[in-house]
């Protein structure tokens, strides 16, 4: 993991460096705006990042000698299918159209959103996933 939070520090230098030319160089403060977050956003991946691998064991990722066997393994646990995300799609997207068309359509998108935030946190709690 080291190397890939030090790819996002390099990586957030290069769009402070852009923010700040960009800044001067067209005076738009939208793009600017977006440089910095980027550079925001990019420094707190690559922070997290180098913290957690000071924290966990050497991968094969940082080792200039592995072979790509070495990153074999099991990855990790990933959710069977679910209805869940379709709930919060269509209430995110309601939601959404209602800051363009109106307030009142997230008196709508707020049930749907609500419905799909509840079911995925608690879809291991009830029905044939139960026990996983």
């Amino acid at each position: 993991m080291k190397i890939q939070g030090k790819m996002f520090m390099w990586l957030s230098l290069f769009f402070l460096a852009m923010a700040v030319v960009y800044g001067l160089w067209s005076k738009e403060p939208v793009g600017t705006t977006a440089l910095f977050l980027s550079f925001g956003l990019s420094i707190m991946i690559g922070f997290y990042l180098g913290f957690t691998a000071r924290r966990v064991d050497v991968g094969a990722q940082d080792n200039k000698e592995a072979d790509v066997a070495d990153d074999a393994g099991e990855v990790g646990f990933f959710s069977p299918h679910s209805w869940q995300p379709l709930s919060l799609a269509a209430g995110g997207a309601l939601a959404f159209a209602g800051v363009a068309i109106g307030w009142w359509l997230m008196y709508f998108s707020a049930p749907l959103l609500l419905i799909g935030l509840w079911g995925w946190v608690f879809e291991y709690y009830r029905g044939e996933n139960r026990t996983q």
